[in-house]
């Protein structure tokens, strides 16, 4: 008989003889639930997961003694892992496997596997699972870093913890800034705007997930969802709705309403066609998940023009032929009147920021975004909006 027959033959009865020890000691295998596991070893439920990522946060296996686990050398016999199988047996340390206590997404190492995009740990009856992305992902800015208006300055939050307070005469030197504000941005408000205990957010954390997977904070959001959802997210009012993943889908687009500008000399017509071009500035990209109410951009100002009629004296004239262009748009798409408006010629009602107060509420089970834009210039400058659905493919 040749050598290797002769080693085969001993591989082969060694490990009968290591299943039949399974078989027999198995019983004494020590038993887990998920939710022992997750509680064990600090697994977070509800966080974000990509493919590949350790669910309990680290590169090295989970390790456990083999004498009170030796059911866990199932997985490496089924793999014909004979190092591993033999280096458990002279070491008396196993890895842990999570096949037991895991389903959907998860291999017997704890790892994430079969999961495209960015999926979320969770409970599935009583197993873990990493369930992929829905379709649409969405969720809601919320302040993560903000400034408080105090009697004597501003004091520093992050995560709901005050970092440190700074006296009023400071604040100016304050080195907080974007692409929206600055600190000169800030001592405006701090002077003009705010009232004690007025806020003034920094940084956006994202809550309220569709999909109910953990609150983020404003470091972790470009790592999970990209810098442009931060870009987006800056735009927009603290609060508002935005959609952080989309899956396979198709752009279909709805049916053009136009309006023009036209000529109100004693408002300014120059000052219209600012004001106009504002609203569309505004209102132009913005993306309203399912089911859900939207406004227009933040740090977008519009032009007054006197008015004698209006409470105060004056009105930011010139944003009506936009709005009507916008109400047509969403109506005809099957949605209520935008907050804000009437179905009047002067379509925006006083007292309401035409940017970021006016809102729209998307009745769809898919995203839309509202899209605008100006061609010409001048009295016969034509204003125009369309809606895009994002419908999902199957």
């Amino acid at each position: 008989m040749s050598s290797w027959r002769k080693i085969s033959i001993v591989v082969l009865i060694a490990l009968l003889a290591l299943c039949a020890f399974i078989a027999i000691t198995s019983a004494s295998t020590t038993s887990y639930s998920a939710e022992s596991v997750a509680k064990d070893y600090n697994i977070p439920i509800g966080q974000s997961m990509f493919e590949n990522q350790s669910i309990v946060g680290t590169s090295e296996n989970v390790e456990v003694p083999l004498v009170a686990n030796v059911g866990f050398l199932t997985h490496q016999l089924m793999a014909f892992d004979l190092q591993g199988i033999l280096r458990g047996v002279t070491t008396g340390i196993v890895p842990f496997d999570f096949s037991v206590v895991s389903g959907e997404g998860i291999d017997s190492y704890g790892k994430v596997v079969d999961v495209v995009g960015p999926g979320y740990l969770t409970y599935e009856g009583d197993k873990l699972a990493v369930k992929a992305p829905d379709n649409y992902v969405w969720g809601y800015s919320a302040p993560y870093k903000w400034l408080e208006k105090t009697e004597s300055g501003v004091d520093v939050y992050e995560n709901g913890t005050k970092i440190k307070s700074v006296p009023v005469d400071e604040i100016r030197n304050l080195d907080y800034h974007n692409d929206y504000y600055n600190a000169s941005t800030i001592a405006s408000w701090y002077n003009y705007d705010a009232q004690v205990g007025s806020t003034f957010t920094l940084e956006k954390g994202m809550v309220g997930f569709s999909d109910g997977r953990n609150n983020i904070s404003s470091s972790d959001v470009p790592k999970i969802f990209g810098q442009a959802v931060v870009d987006y997210a800056a735009e927009y009012p603290t609060g508002s709705p935005i959609l952080l993943y989309s899956g396979n889908y198709t752009n279909e687009t709805g049916e053009v309403y136009g309006t023009s500008l036209g000529s109100h000399p004693e408002y300014g017509d120059s000052i219209r066609e600012i004001n106009a071009r504002q609203f569309v500035e505004a209102w132009n990209g913005t993306v309203i998940p399912p089911n859900t109410t939207a406004s227009g951009k933040d740090y977008v100002y519009f032009e007054s023009a006197s008015d004698a009629s209006a409470p105060g004296g004056s009105a930011a004239h010139g944003v009506c032929p936009s709005a009507r262009a916008l109400r047509a748009a969403v109506t005809s798409e099957g949605f209520g009147l935008p907050t804000g408006m009437t179905w009047d010629e002067n379509a925006v009602l006083f007292g309401y920021n035409p940017a970021r107060d006016i809102t729209v509420y998307n009745n769809h089970d898919f995203p839309v975004e509202i899209r605008m834009w100006t061609e010409g210039s001048g009295t016969g400058m034509g204003v125009y909006a369309q809606v895009i659905r994002y419908i999902p493919n199957d």
